[in-house]
């Protein structure tokens, strides 16, 4: 993979998925181009078409904040896209291929996610399961430390199973990626994931090609479990402070619901006892 013209990429991306109609553009004939051209971009930022071409392509590297901006409007990107966009614009020196970087559980939120009564996880910047213990498990066998939730929910069907709407919780899986990754595309344990998914998955190929972005956030989540059945939770993203790119994340019912019951009875049957499941 080529870090050489993100920006350019991004832009070319998301210029493809507006339509001429949703910027006030009149269309008669057939447009050989998805989306908006060049020259509409620019002419729709108040820009000039050559300097605007000399951005996707590469060639002018110093965009303004301004310029960002008006392009943004143009691409009708919402505060997160438009933060990534100024990020890659904002450009990075270059430097040396790194190793790749062990993620470390602070042994604080490692003791805490042991002792926690509901399900919960640490997760990593590439989205590793770092830590999990045994009520998130139970919830998903699959949450547990070692595992990569991207590569889980894209190749694994027992996985995708358990997510009545998979395919969605997949695409808002890959813009939060992307907004976690950033500009920092030189890792290699990035490069791994990102071609591994590319060439296995066609959804993600497309997914990824999209060029979407936005904030992984709390969520209401819906699960359908072999044991206790269809279950709604609360999902709640929390940052680990003092490791950087870490998130906790915790599963909880609603106080008095059937979910809050089911969530008990699984508790229960899987004969769950705090402890913590070490990375292998």
């Amino acid at each position: 993979m080529s870090e050489s013209n993100l920006l350019g990429d991004y832009v070319r991306a998301r210029r493809e998925l507006v339509t001429p109609e949703q910027v006030g553009i009149p269309v008669s004939g057939v447009r050989r181009v998805p989306g908006l051209r060049r020259e509409e971009v620019a002419m729709l930022a108040g820009i000039s078409a050559d300097y605007y071409l000399r951005l996707e392509q590469g060639r002018d590297r110093n965009p303004s904040a301004q310029v960002l901006e008006a392009i943004a409007r143009v691409l009708r990107l919402d505060d997160d896209a438009t933060a990534y966009l100024l990020r890659l614009g904002a450009g990075k020196p270059r430097r040396q291929r790194r190793r790749p970087r062990k993620e470390t559980v602070p042994p604080g939120v490692a003791q805490l996610v042991a002792t926690l009564p509901l399900p919960a996880y640490v997760e990593g910047r590439y989205f590793d399961v770092l830590a999990a213990n045994a009520l998130a498990t139970a919830l998903s066998p699959r949450l547990v430390a070692g595992a990569n939730r991207l590569r889980d929910v894209f190749l694994d069907p027992a996985e995708q199973a358990l997510h009545p709407y998979w395919e969605g919780a997949a695409a808002g899986m890959v813009a939060g990626f992307r907004e976690s990754v950033g500009t920092d595309t030189d890792d290699p344990r990035f490069i791994e994931l990102v071609g591994e998914l590319s060439l296995a998955s066609p959804l993600f190929s497309r997914l990824w090609a999209r060029h979407d972005v936005e904030a992984c956030e709390g969520a209401s989540k819906h699960i359908d479990h072999p044991q206790v059945g269809a279950l709604r939770l609360n999902r709640e993203r929390l940052g680990v402070g003092g490791a950087s790119g870490q998130t906790l994340v915790v599963f909880h019912p609603d106080p008095g619901t059937d979910d809050a019951d089911k969530l008990a009875l699984l508790a229960s049957a899987m004969s769950v006892t705090p402890q913590m499941r070490p990375a292998g």
